[in-house]
């Protein structure tokens, strides 16, 4: 099968052009940087799905580069490890990411230096994780709220404030700062360092990494679009710089909180070094060179686009699944409405609605409701899956997609009667369960199986990777089974906020 999937963003100029920012930067400050990471450093799947060709590791790419000349410090927000906040796209707490990402940099050959559990208040579960890493090696600090933030410089900036935090002791010229999610403590973390530093007369300095908003491409350009359509449980808006415009006479993208605050953090700033910040904007503060890979826009204005209206449907699940509160689900129509999209702009709804449709008709939902599921290959070909008493709608569609990547006939039978028959008598009088439906794992493992002794499946099996990064809706909420078996498959994954059924416990 060819692959038709269009290129817009080029990662080796990209690479390029920010290695050389952060070096230069690192330049102004006499070699000790504290450089604050936002986003995602790895597995950034929002940039390559609004960005086509970006590649997800790309920032851990750049760090491999530099790492003769970097620390790494992980912070993670104590409240975030008590509430249990999850990482959406991993379907995983903030702490288990935290120590995913331990283990991730190191694959890469990079050590994390010293996690950071911050605004730390003698929370038990934030106790609990810093003595399980601790027993496993890994220096931890705990960084309690700054005493007088935001209003008394004063107070932050003293033994009282920042100085109450222990120094946390690095050795290179570049200290890479970075967390799970927002509101990690990145900053603060910087800052407290940077007064400590000050203290022992090391005149380091600060930067900040952020990919969005992209600061010199259009205001209301869809890429910026789209971050708002991400951010919007945080409300984030994208505005003209006025900082920038005023000092410079040019007008660059920012954000609302960080364009808010920058009064507050250069009087910090100014403070901490005691002489005028080199910052005159927000902006200045960023070494963000993303535009440099553009290549073409027209490409990631249309992938920005289809983004909205991903993130729209996220927005109504969370909703529905009582994770987000109507502001935020209003707020993504809004965004909706300002670039002119609907939810049927995304080619697989309305084919995943009809298979739908078309299992209502044959009579053959399965516990009471009827599913439909679709997906958009690489070349552009849509194929659709419905439900039955022995499939789930996302099984039957990823059997159908791989028979037709493999190009074996659609009535073909890939699953044994007698395993599927095994496992829904297992499923059903053996665990108890109510759905003896087979959910994606199930049918991944059922299928490699059947490989063992069946040619055609092994076929369809090897045909699974193609299915990455290609769009998928589906009718309905999926269960954890679906969602977990997708998750792997590193599809696109958007739903309707629709429950498959009356039952309030969704379970295997």
């Amino acid at each position: 099968m060819a692959n038709s999937k269009i290129i817009g963003f080029d990662n080796e100029k990209y690479l390029k052009e920010q290695t050389s920012a952060i070096l230069e930067r690192v330049g102004r400050f006499n070699d000790k940087l504290y450089l604050e990471f936002g986003g995602k450093i790895l597995y950034d799947y929002h940039a390559a799905r609004v960005l086509p060709g970006f590649d997800p590791n790309v920032k851990m790419r750049l760090l491999q580069l530099l790492k003769d000349k970097i620390d790494v410090i992980l912070c993670i927000h104590a409240g975030d490890i008590e509430r249990n906040k999850i990482r959406a796209d991993f379907g995983i707490t903030y702490d288990v990411d935290a120590v995913k990402t331990i283990d991730d940099f190191r694959d890469w050959g990079i050590n994390i230096t010293a996690v950071v559990i911050t605004r730390y208040t003698n929370q038990p579960s934030a106790n609990a994780f810093k003595n399980k890493l601790e027993r496993r090696g890994v220096k931890v600090y705990l960084h309690k709220p700054t005493k007088g933030y935001p209003t008394d410089v004063d107070l932050i900036v003293s033994d009282e404030g920042y100085g109450q935090n222990e120094h946390i002791i690095t050795t290179k010229p570049i200290v890479i700062v970075t967390g799970p999610g927002p509101g990690s403590g990145k900053l603060g973390t910087c800052l407290s360092n940077l007064y400590h530093e000050y203290k022992k007369g090391i005149k380091a300095g600060y930067a900040k990494f952020e990919t969005f908003p992209i600061w010199d491409i259009p205001l209301d350009h869809m890429v910026n679009i789209a971050y708002e359509a991400a951010t919007a449980d945080l409300r984030d808006e994208n505005l003209i710089d006025t900082h920038h415009l005023k000092a410079y006479g040019v007008e660059v993208v920012n954000y609302n909180r960080d364009i808010e605050a920058f009064h507050l953090l250069k009087r910090i700033l100014e403070k901490i070094t005691g002489g005028e910040s080199m910052y005159r904007s927000p902006t200045d503060m960023g070494v963000n060179r993303a535009s440099a890979g553009i290549v073409d826009d027209a490409v990631i204005t249309e992938a920005a686009r289809q983004e909205i209206v991903r993130r729209h449907f996220r927005c109504a699940v969370e909703y529905a699944m009582g994770l987000t509160d109507k502001g935020t689900l209003d707020h993504a129509y809004k965004i909706m409405d300002k670039v002119g999209a609907k939810p049927e702009d995304r080619k697989v709804v309305m084919p995943a609605r009809q298979a739908a449709g078309e299992a209502e008709e044959s009579g053959k939902g399965n516990e009471g409701a009827f599913c439909g599921a679709a997906i958009e290959l690489q070349d552009g070909t849509i194929i659709t899956g419905k439900n039955s008493p022995l499939l789930h709608s996302s099984s039957s569609l990823i059997l159908n997609a791989t028979k037709h990547l493999a190009g074996l006939p659609d009535n073909m039978f890939l699953l044994p009667q007698s395993i599927i028959d095994s496992v829904t008598h297992l499923k059903k009088n053996i665990l108890n369960g109510k759905m003896a439906s087979l959910d994606v794992e199930e049918t991944l493992i059922v299928l490699s199986v059947s490989a063992l002794f069946n040619p055609a499946a092994q076929m369809s099996i090897e045909k699974l990777k193609e299915l990455h990064d290609c769009e998928v809706h589906l009718t309905h909420i999926p269960t954890p089974g679906d969602e977990a078996g997708w998750r792997k498959l590193e599809v696109n994954l958007t739903c309707d906020p629709e429950y498959s059924g009356k039952t309030l416990f969704i379970g295997r």
